[in-house]
């Protein structure tokens, strides 16, 4: 009765750490040990099947050396060894198996007598053959049947750590495959052209947003992107990523607007089958996808309230359930919320949870207009032809000063989107080479220098303050920021250095 115990208490200990496959060497060495309370031997090895060889893993016992651990056997010169892989059952081999061609697995290798006791246990799972186990005595006798029998359980529990290790390691493989890809793909979406973007700005305003948001994306707590459409909330969002601890993780992104409202949550948060009609298969959502790196939530003002109370349930605790489940799920993401709404607006109308919004809000940042920048016009202009030609082999271009002036002209309600599209449609009508005023198809606003009848037009449609902003940002672009001394800024402009540098530290030009 002790020794079932025993042998009881082996077999759990064994199954225990066969569940941890980075634990394999451990237990093939404890299966092993284990194995010689009940089946005496002097050498016991482990032997996976490569290809047409078998490879000692491990090997235990008096007669385990060097020349053991390394030797290995050709499967076909041995049919009692393909046998008992074809059989699936072990086989103690008696005198005659190791005479005429077949011989001792472990001739050459160890001076062991004919006779000795010998046998082989398949290692396998389904119809895959994983190896082998060997057992040898220096006695000559052979196994009992009973032996046989135990030394059988015990190659069971080995293959099974044997191919849960496997699996885990191919699983860790196509984990470091997904993260590279991953990687790569956040890579070639934009999220080094984010930072580039977002770097390079002329404007001391985005500067010092930049510098918010660094010091943010050090952080996991939430983010709330505020601007007008179009102004690119979704390239700080990338950028935000591209410089937090998580920039080797997924970055996910759903727009709310875009998304029907009885399936926010589904999106969100996925779902199982046959939660609602047309659920027909499992759907892991945005959150799981995004499990390790950032989810990007644009226009989270048209977020429906029944998807806002478990969205701040995973901001507090890291938790949700997916549509139609009682299974809870916990997940590492970082939110970044964007809108262009007014916030406290639908707080007051009722469609927005306050405690959403101060649980988002705890970082704000705030994206400028494109016409409070507009000495950010040539980089942008010059980054996004760049990139277009890239992708798409045509070009590549450039920007006459006309076209440049007639760009910094603008009043740009659309902001970098707008002025993206534009840019985009002048290559179309200019497939390579200089791009002009007249490609642009800027009506009466696309001027050609500051004194011209169309800035006339543009004193009448903006505020004075406006223009003259314009009219500065665009004599530093000319003088490539340059304020003093011969073609500088002042000297263009007929001003006093000191009187331009009020006017520009006015407009917020110059830090």
């Amino acid at each position: 009765m002790a020794e079932l115990r025993d042998y009881t208490r082996d077999l759990h200990a064994l199954a225990e750490l066969a569940s941890q496959p980075n634990q394999l060497e451990t237990v093939l060495h404890h299966a092993l040990a284990a194995l010689r309370d009940v089946v005496p031997y002097d050498l016991a090895a482990v032997l996976a099947l490569e290809g047409e060889e078998l490879i000692v893993e491990v090997a235990d016992g008096p007669l385990a050396n060097e020349r053991v651990r390394r030797h290995r056997l050709r499967l076909n010169d041995f049919p009692t060894i393909v046998r008992a892989l074809e059989t699936r059952k072990p086989i103690a081999l008696e005198q005659h198996n190791h005479a005429g061609d077949e011989g001792d697995p472990y001739d050459g290798v160890l001076d062991l007598e004919h006779g000795h006791s010998c046998m082989v246990v398949p290692l396998y799972a389904a119809d895959r053959s994983l190896g082998i186990i060997t057992l040898d005595r220096m006695v000559c006798e052979t196994y009992r049947p009973e032996a046989v029998e135990l030394a059988g359980v015990y190659g069971q529990l080995v293959s099974y750590a044997m191919l849960f290790a496997e699996q885990s390691r191919l699983l860790d493989r196509y984990r470091l495959a997904l993260k590279e890809q991953n990687r790569l793909l956040v890579e070639e979406s934009g999220g080094s052209q984010a930072c580039r973007a977002i770097e390079s700005s002329r404007s001391p305003q985005l500067r010092r947003l930049a510098e918010l948001a660094k010091q943010g994306a050090a952080s996991d707590m939430p983010i709330l992107i505020r601007g007008e459409t179009g102004v690119g909330k979704e390239v700080l969002a990338q950028a935000v990523h591209a410089w937090s601890g998580r920039v080797e993780e997924p970055f996910v992104k759903l727009n709310c607007a875009a998304i029907p409202e009885n399936l926010v949550e589904s999106e969100l948060f996925g779902h199982v089958k046959g939660a609602f009609s047309g659920a027909h298969r499992r759907r892991p959502g945005r959150f799981l996808t995004a499990n390790g790196g950032t989810l990007l939530l644009d226009e989270i003002g048209d977020m429906p309230l029944s998807a806002q109370s478990k969205l701040l349930r995973v901001l507090q605790e890291g938790t949700f359930e997916p549509v139609g489940s009682d299974e809870m799920i916990r997940v590492d993401v970082r939110v970044i919320a964007a809108s262009h709404a007014d916030l406290e607006k639908a707080i007051t109308d009722g469609r927005f949870r306050s405690d959403l919004y101060y649980r988002l809000a705890a970082f704000p940042l705030e994206l400028p207009a494109l016409r409070d920048r507009l000495e950010d016009i040539p980089v942008i202009a010059e980054q996004f032809l760049e990139q277009l030609a890239k992708r798409t082999g045509r070009g590549p271009w450039t920007l006459s000063d006309a076209a440049l002036d007639a760009l910094m002209n603008q009043s740009w309600p659309g902001n970098v989107r707008e002025l993206v599209n534009t840019l985009e449609r002048a290559t179309i009508l200019q497939p390579g080479g200089v791009i002009d005023a007249t490609h642009l198809a800027l009506g009466g606003n696309a001027t050609a220098g500051p004194a011209s009848a169309a800035d006339d037009n543009l004193a009448k449609m903006l505020p004075l303050h406006e223009h003259e902003r314009r009219y500065l940002a665009l004599a530093l672009r000319r003088t490539n920021g340059k304020i003093y001394g011969t073609d500088g800024a002042a000297q263009l402009l007929g001003l006093k250095p000191t009187t331009l540098q009020s006017k520009l530290k006015k407009h917020r030009l110059k830090n």
